[in-house]
Parts: C-alpha cells; structure tokens; sequence
C-alpha cells in the first residue's frame, strides 16, 4: 500500500529542506526524497581524504537569510557561523592589498595605493548599503507578473516603484546603474586603483558565464553585497564543521518538525493525472502519493526529465529551452601540510583567516574570461580562496589545514585546443582535462605563495560537469542558471512563472532557479513553501 504525504519535497539541498521545516512547522505531514548519500546538495561538507573535511561545493556563508536563521532557531539545532574577515589580494610586483573588517586598517592599506580611494571607500559602503537596505524586502517577496490585471498581482510592483521614488536621487541613479552596468564600469566611478576594482569586481562575476566589464554584472555585485551576519551588510563567514553544517542544522530543524528525509531515494517521475501533481516514482519503482510536490532541482531536471514536455504547454517547454544554465565554475580542494607562505606577505598571519584573491588586476580578470569565450579553461584563473581550518580546527588534523579554492572560469562546454572550435560537451572532454586544470590552479597560487606544491597532501578537483554529475546541477551552474538580467525576478525561471507555481497544478519550485536566485540562502525554499501553503 502507497504511502501518502501531504507534501513531498524532491531534492535535500539547503532550498528543499528549508522548504519542507516550514511545511512541517504548519503541521503537515512532509517526506524529503534525496538521491545522495547525505543531505546538503551543493551545501555539503565530506571527509574526501582522512582527517580533513572538505566543503566540497558550497564554502562561504552570507546570503543565508536572518529571518530563517531566526525562525527555524537554526542555532539550536547546531548552526554556529565564524565570520570570515577581510580580503587579501596579492600582487606579481609584490605587493598586495588587504581589506579587513577594521576600518582603520582597511583605509591605511588602501590609501598606500590611493588616498583618493581610501576616502571614496567609506562612501561607496554607504551606498552600497543603502542600495542593499532597497533590494532586501525584495529577496522575500513572491515575484509579480507584470503582465497581469488584476490590482493584487500588480500592487507589489506599486510598492516597490512608490520605495523607489521615495529614495534620494543620487540612490535611484545608482540603483538603475547597478542593473545595466558593468562590474568595472561601476567601479570606474569610486576608484582609480586597478587591484581594489579588480578584487571588488570579482562578486560581480560569480554564477555568471560574464566578465567583470559585461554589462549587467554590476547588480551580481549588489546581489552579493547582500550578504549579512548578525545584520552587518557585506558580512561573510564559515559554518563551523564546514557548510555541511548549514544544511545539516536545517535537516535537524526540519525533523524536529516532524519532516521525514530520505537518503539514496532518487526521483524518476512526477506523477500527473488530469495536469496536476498526485505522486512521483523513485526509479527504483516504488511510488509516493501526495497533492503537493516542491521541486528544489533545477528547471531542466523537473521540467524535462521528471514531469515531461506532453505534459507541459508548448511556449512554457520553449522558455525553458532558452534558461540559461552555462556553467563556468570550478572548484580545487587541497589538503595541506601546513600553511602557504605569501611573497607579499610573508607569515601565518591574519590576513591568511579571510578570503585570498587572485585578482590582482581587471585586464587579468577580462583575460581570464576572454579564453572562456572560446570554449577554454582559463590559463591566469580568478581564484577565490579561504583556509577555513585556521577558523574551525576541526577540519583538519593538527599543524594541518584545508585550503577551498573557487576558480572561474572553467566552462561546461569545454572545447579542445586543436578541434577548431568544435563543441566537446560529452564526458571525455572534462575528464581528459580534469587534472590540467587543477594544475593551473595550484601553479597559479604558487606563483604567489612558491611553498604551496610542497605542502600538498591531497588534491580534489571538481569541473562543471563533476557539479552536473554528482550534484545534479544542469550544466554545472552553482546557481541553478545565471543570474543575468533576463533571469531574474518575475523572468525567473520563465515569464507568468516565477512565483513558484508552475503549470502542472500542485507542483511548485523552490530552489536557487528561482528568485532571489543562488547562494547559500534559503530564501526560495523559504518563498516556495508559503505559496504552496498559500494556494
């Protein structure tokens, strides 16, 4: 005999299980199906090598809203997040810059390269900020169609346009300027020195198979601006235990609610009757029946693989085709012997407990992105790199570290240097070329810091189509498709479709495909749960 849940949540990433502690927090009866061996999806923490756990996707922590935190008392249930501070970028002259959550500091280093920048920095926080304070009642909004007549629908856009005109000219003039500009071309008018653009214009490329100097990067820069630890705007951290951790707190707040998670339990099918939602089937063939289900994978995943196009209208089926996915990411985990020692700055001190950046100009960066135009793995990488065992021991044994490294660009579609351009997008491709690309990265940082290949005790490397495989993300987007401008808000994931529903009846979406977007946020899952609540 079938079992029947009032709602089943398919994927147990940090989205999905948000999703499913609020649905069991209002009393219904919830099953979380996962296809992995843990919960966590891309927000996982594995012991990969013995003795050190690596956050092998997912490794910083900002975006996580407030009110989740607060309203699930993620606290209780083991969450504790170590904020990560400051910025250190070294530079090939050997030099470097190296901004910290210490104003003062921050500002001495900043003013060796530019008294003129040192000052602007305060008041381009201030911006930012009050650019931020905008955008934020926004992320827990349920989009609105535009396209809709009827006053419900169109009223939240009043609001927001009534906010809009409400701001200082000069904030709506920055505000309209985040949408269409440039990283680079937005940071063209607070600074002049090449290193701080550079590091700042860094946020505006992630998720995104852009350059810093493509239009529209400027709002990914505000959209990870965002980030907010005990309400500190631009605030980042670590999750003590890894990120892993994250997902694993939600996990515990969900099942205290009464939800039910199960592991190794991959989806195969959503079962409709009559275009609405009544089940799915694990491919295992046993089945679950429910009125509600909530999809926390990606648009591709549930729309073509799971429900089927038959069931789907014509024009919906196209505005999927055209989601953009394109990954562009990748990821390197080291496990080491000690710390590496930087030429610019030479010593285990502070300024290696923040991020580390290799970006240490905006022509590099654009280089960067030029060889990931034509299908190539970028030879000079930004990398974006944390040691979060300095922070949380735990992760590795003593005198020993864990060192996550974020490397862009590393395209899906990679392509082989002699085939003329031709697409290599099958297996072979990335699995040929895996170990090449991770030896660009650590040949890269060891430009900076020479001692680094000697302390290597063991190396993870992870491509676009790793993050396809092992994790389920299309086409290996970290975000569940790019942030652009055309995918955003109430175009996220297509037009009439982003408020969570979807055309299949008891069938909703609540991962990072939909808006607010990626990143270890839990605002979708948050957002998909109350519309499903709230049919």
């Amino acid at each position: 005999m079938p079992q029947h849940y009032d709602a089943v949540v398919i994927g147990a990433g940090h989205n999905g299980l948000t999703a499913a502690a609020y649905l069991a927090r209002a009393g219904r009866k919830v099953l979380v199906l996962e296809r992995r061996h843990l919960v966590g999806g891309a927000a996982v923490t594995e012991e990969v090598y013995p003795g050190f756990k690596y956050s092998v996707c997912s490794y910083v922590v900002s975006l996580l809203r407030p009110e989740i935190i607060r309203e699930l008392e993620l606290a209780r249930h083991g969450l504790e997040l170590l904020p990560l501070d400051g910025t250190f970028t070294p530079m090939p002259s050997g030099d470097y810059l190296w901004r910290t959550n210490d104003h003062a500091q921050s500002f001495r280093d900043i003013s060796r390269h530019s008294r003129l920048d040192a000052e602007a920095y305060d008041e381009y926080g201030r911006a930012m900020v009050e650019m931020s304070r905008f955008a934020k009642p926004i992320l827990g909004m349920t989009p609105p169609d535009p396209f809709s007549m009827k006053i419900r629908d169109v009223r939240p856009l009043l609001d927001i346009l009534a906010r809009f005109r409400a701001l200082p000219e000069a904030s709506r003039h920055d505000q309209l300027q985040l949408l269409t500009m440039s990283a680079s071309d937005f940071l063209d008018q607070w600074f002049e020195t090449d290193v701080l653009k550079a590091t700042m214009a860094a946020s505006g490329i992630i998720g995104t198979f852009l350059g810093v100097r493509s239009p529209g990067t400027a709002y990914v820069l505000l959209h990870h601006y965002m980030g907010e630890i005990d309400g500190a705007f631009r605030s980042w951290g670590l999750s003590r235990g890894g990120t892993g951790m994250v997902s694993e707190s939600i996990a515990s707040a969900a099942r205290a609610a009464g939800a039910e998670i199960r592991l190794e339990a991959p989806v195969s099918k959503v079962m409709i009757n009559n275009g609405r939602a009544t089940g799915v089937v694990l491919e295992d063939g046993d089945y679950v029946l429910t009125n509600t289900v909530l999809s926390s994978v990606d648009p591709r995943l549930t729309f073509m693989r799971m429900v089927g196009e038959e069931h789907l209208p014509g024009d919906f089926v196209e505005d999927i085709r055209r989601y953009k996915f394109r990954g562009s990411s990748g990821k390197v985990n080291l496990a080491l012997d000690g710390l590496p020692d930087f030429t610019a700055l030479k010593g285990s001190g502070p300024h290696l407990r923040g991020a580390i950046s290799i970006s240490p100009s905006v022509d590099y960066m654009e280089r960067a992105y030029d060889q990931a135009k034509y299908g190539q793995y970028s030879r000079r990488p930004y990398i974006d790199i944390v040691i979060p065992s300095l922070t949380d021991p735990s992760l590795a044994p003593p005198g020993k570290h864990v060192m996550s490294c974020f490397v862009q660009y590393a395209p899906y579609d990679l392509r082989e240097p002699s085939d003329g351009g031709s697409s290599a997008t099958d297996a072979p491709a990335w699995d040929q070329h895996r170990e090449a690309f991770g030896d660009t990265v650590v040949d890269t940082i060891a430009e900076y810091a020479p001692n680094l290949k000697d302390l290597i005790l063991h190396r993870q490397v992870l491509t676009p189509l790793d993050f396809e495989r092992t994790f389920g993300l299309s086409e290996g987007n970290i975000f569940q498709g790019e942030l652009t401008l055309e995918q955003l808000f109430f175009l996220r994931p297509a037009p009439g479709w982003a408020d969570y529903r979807t055309p299949i009846t008891g069938l909703y979406m609540c991962g990072s495909a939909t808006h607010p977007g990626g990143g270890i946020m839990g605002a979708p899952g948050r957002n998909g749960a109350m519309k499903a609540m709230n049919r």
